[in-house]
């Protein structure tokens, strides 16, 4: 199986969006999956890696951020199967 791309779009407070690419970070261990994603939620800042420059971004400026595809395995407490409604 090839390498998976996720795609992150960062919604910031006043209405403007970043949009982010990269291979897949975690395995499929759904443990490190967790730990990774309960690592995000708890940190005060964003931080990438952009073509050899650091990007960081304060978390006091994000409204939300999509992640997609989703983990397979996600942590405990997670809504499954939601959808957006008009």
């Amino acid at each position: 199986m090839g390498k998976i791309t996720v795609y992150g779009t960062i919604y910031f407070m006043d209405k403007t969006k970043l949009v982010l690419r990269w291979p897949r970070q975690a395995g499929n261990d759904p443990i490190e999956i967790s730990a990774t994603i309960k690592k995000a939620l708890e940190s005060d800042r964003i931080m990438a890696e952009v073509d050899g420059r650091l990007l960081i971004i304060p978390g006091r400026n994000v409204k939300y951020i999509e992640i997609s595809p989703s983990p397979e395995k996600l942590p405990k407490g997670v809504l499954l199967g939601a959808e957006i409604m008009p």
